[in-house]
């Protein structure tokens, strides 16, 4: 009898645990939220909560003008195969660092891995940017929200004679 006491105790006190996880789970509040635009942390942070609100269309208006340009489709593809996953990351824009028409801004990235026995952990990386017509533009971002491919010169295979 004590042990099925006992059983139905520790059940109850999971059971209790679960809800109240779950209470915390969808009471939380959403900061995915545009903000203000007029300086480079703004445009960061605006690139990244549109990855996460999937508005692809939105990230790239911050891609800054250049050669070999992504397209739109170009852009959306790789996070719709899953070769880009800003979802498994959260970023702290931290501080900026502007030089002429050049700016630096740091993020706090912290990396979630996909398998139960990995730990996460947090790395401080840098996207750059460019002042291009009066507005901060993406040049690069870490890898998390950028694919290897953008901007870089078309592959050709040489032909052989």
């Amino acid at each position: 009898m004590k042990q099925d006491r006992f059983l139905l105790g520790i059940l109850a006190g999971i059971a209790v645990l679960v809800l109240v996880a779950l209470v915390v789970f969808f009471a939380r509040p959403d900061n995915l939220e545009y903000g203000k635009e007029t300086n480079p942390e703004g445009i960061a942070r605006n690139y990244i909560v549109a990855l996460h609100l999937r508005d692809y269309e939105k990230a790239y208006t911050y891609l800054a003008e250049g050669e070999n340009k992504p397209t739109l489709e170009e852009f959306t593809q790789p996070f719709l195969l899953n070769y880009v996953s800003p979802g498994n990351a959260g970023v702290e824009v931290l501080e900026s660092q502007i030089s002429g028409d050049g700016a630096s801004v740091q993020l706090s990235v912290l990396y979630n891995p996909g398998d139960p026995f990995s730990g996460s952990y947090r790395n401080n990386e840098y996207a750059s940017l460019v002042r291009q017509d009066g507005q901060w533009k993406i040049k690069e971002m870490p890898y998390t929200f950028w694919y290897y491919d953008w901007y870089q010169e078309p592959y050709e295979e040489e032909k052989k004679p």
